[in-house]
């Protein structure tokens, strides 16, 4: 039975952890699940990361349309191929975070336009770190923050995911100012009620 499951939330909220956390989870379940994420590994997601480090400078508007142009590749290569081999995808990272992050500088209603074509995900997880925590957490283990990793911008983004969360069905929040376990047993509650 293929499911698209996506994980989004702050930098530093635990988002990645869990999302390894799920896929590792559904292997021992027996279920053939694939861990990706976005921006992903091609040249597009390269190019992303790059502007994220501010290696260099795009506008905002640019910035986003990347995204995009990464996202429907990430689908036509990666995500698509696996659902129809009747797996689950467990993606870090999907529209909402565009949506969220992207939102900041660029026109809400442009950036769903550009996203719209784009597959929907059975399920949601929203991981809800307050902005001091994950910073907190990014100060331990990078050597430099990115472009929107400042407490200022990120109480914004939390905002937005907030705000979000009715975008698409089937969206949780999830709270991730806890230990890992006790924020995956959570997860976990939610997909045994979603029976995934």
């Amino acid at each position: 039975m293929s499911k698209f499951v996506v994980v989004c939330g702050l930098d530093g909220s635990g988002k990645s952890t869990q999302a390894t956390l799920l896929a590792k989870w559904l292997r021992s379940k027996n279920k053939r699940a694939l861990l990706t994420r976005e921006p992903t590994e091609s040249q597009i997601g390269n190019l992303i990361r790059r502007i994220l480090r501010c290696d260099f400078k795009v506008s905002p508007c640019s910035l986003q349309l990347l995204f995009a142009a990464d996202r429907a590749d990430h689908l036509e290569r990666e995500i698509e191929p696996a659902l129809n081999k009747e797996k689950i995808v467990v993606s870090d990272r999907y529209i909402l975070s565009s949506l969220a992050y992207g939102s900041l500088e660029v026109e809400l209603d442009f950036l769903k336009k550009i996203n719209s074509g784009f597959r929907e995900p059975d399920l949601t997880l929203i991981i809800d770190t307050p902005p001091h925590v994950c910073i907190e957490r990014m100060r331990r283990c990078k050597t430099h923050m990115e472009l929107f990793e400042n407490e200022e911008k990120m109480k914004e983004i939390r905002k937005n995911y907030l705000a979000l969360k009715g975008y698409f069905p089937n969206a949780f929040i999830v709270e991730g100012d806890k230990k890992k376990e006790e924020v995956f047993d959570r997860i976990k509650e939610i997909l045994e009620e979603e029976n995934l």
